[in-house]
């Protein structure tokens, strides 16, 4: 009985701190949102966070990008060895790609770079009371440093996700037609046949979610960190483990509901 009590006392501790910081994230994505109008004075700042967050992240997302295609071209042929002629291949890899892989390798890759980036600056500005001397400055925290890097990373992640699946695509043509014998004409007339721009559509959309949220997590969890050098190093897994778990959590609500 005392182990029953003891469960459901730390649960509902559990449900609480739960609810506490859904709430939190809630009421800075409001906050957020009223500085809408803010967008336009401050879109320098929202161009050095666009450029941070989408053109230095190029040239790992183009890496992770291509290998992905190469992995998947192999793994689709090995499944296709003995039922299935390689001919669907080119179509199979690339709804894979389009739908899943693409949106997802890169919405965990900016997680880890951008995600749990923005929680270590942050972070340390809180730690070190920049943020604190923002608010006697009358600047509010959340327009100046929290809205710039929502948006930007709202509005780079789907064209990142756009590059990382022309390159996976060039990845798995070039296993398939190096390593599998698969024709150029095989591989992009099945790409052609069975092409969905819904496909293309949902991952935009979905990375669209992603790299909002992965943002959204990062900022909140750095103006939440305390504790000096020791809290930021916290802050920044926190932001990098929450992030990749939204990833994949919405990624299975998002396909349910798209496809």
């Amino acid at each position: 009985m005392a182990l029953i009590t003891k469960v459901i006392t730390r649960f509902g501790h559990g449900m609480r701190r739960f609810l506490a910081e859904f709430g939190a994230f809630a009421v800075l994505a409001g906050r957020s949102l009223r500085y809408a109008t803010s967008i336009p004075r401050d879109r320098r700042l929202i161009l050095d966070q666009m450029e941070h967050i989408g053109t230095n992240s190029l040239p790992l997302v183009l890496v992770i990008g291509f290998f992905t295609g190469m992995v998947g071209a192999w793994q689709a042929a090995s499944q296709f060895k003995g039922l299935i002629s390689y001919s669907f291949l080119g179509a199979a890899v690339s709804r894979a790609i389009f739908m899943e892989l693409g949106p997802v390798l890169t919405a965990i890759v900016i997680a880890g770079r951008v995600g749990a980036s923005i929680a270590a600056e942050l972070g340390t500005m809180k730690v070190t009371e920049q943020i604190d001397a923002l608010e006697s400055l009358a600047i509010s925290p959340v327009r100046y440093l929290a809205v710039p890097r929502l948006l930007a990373a709202t509005l780079m992640l789907p064209i990142l996700v756009i590059f990382a699946n022309a390159i996976a695509l060039a990845g798995a043509y070039l296993v398939s037609n190096f390593f599998l014998d698969i024709s150029s004409k095989m591989f992009f007339d099945s790409v052609q046949r069975y092409f969905h721009l819904k496909d293309v559509l949902g991952g935009l959309f979905k990375a669209f979610f992603f790299g909002a949220f992965t943002a959204l997590i990062g900022v909140k969890v750095g103006f939440s960190a305390s504790g000096g050098a020791e809290g930021v190093g916290k802050a920044t897994i926190r932001a990098f483990v929450i992030s990749s778990m939204m990833v994949l959590i919405l990624d299975f609500i998002l396909w349910t509901i798209l496809f």
